[in-house]
């Protein structure tokens, strides 16, 4: 099986249930960005890229270089999606919250009510964004998402 080299800017196809399917864009490694769109039938990348974004994830890369994603086009990163997001991060000892930038990797201490808006700083599997997006499309919460509350 051929390796599918991880690049910024391409647009993904994530299978969901229903032969429906969700989108993603490659970002800075490990990120991937997630539209706010499905449809039954894979669309065309230029018509992906200005939909909304759901969320942003640090995801597993070989939902990409496996090719168990599949990149339907490239299309240059736009400015919003190149500003890096602020993640948070729970010490696991003291339960220390801390808002977490993963360029830099600098970190500042945070209270729960200035978390509770940001991901936490975690590596989802495939199948966990799978169901991440079936909920959200749903509108169920996520059992992944709310484990990972701060």
């Amino acid at each position: 099986k051929v390796k599918v080299q991880r690049r910024p800017g391409d647009v993904i196809a994530i299978p969901l249930e229903g032969d429906s399917y969700g989108y993603g864009r490659v970002l800075r490694e490990p990120l991937v960005a997630f539209y706010d769109l499905r449809s039954k039938a894979i669309a065309r990348a230029d018509s992906i890229v200005g939909a909304p974004i759901a969320f942003v994830l640090f995801v597993m890369n070989h939902a990409i270089t496996n090719g168990l994603w599949p990149v339907l086009g490239y299309a240059p990163l736009p400015k919003n999606l190149l500003d890096e997001p602020f993640f948070f991060k729970k010490d696991p000892l003291s339960q220390a919250l801390a808002i977490y930038n993963d360029k830099t990797g600098e970190e500042f201490p945070a209270s729960k009510e200035e978390c509770k808006t940001l991901e936490c700083a975690a590596v989802w599997e495939p199948g966990q964004v799978v169901d991440r997006l079936r909920d959200h499309f749903a509108g169920r919460a996520n059992k992944w998402a709310q484990s990972l509350q701060p």
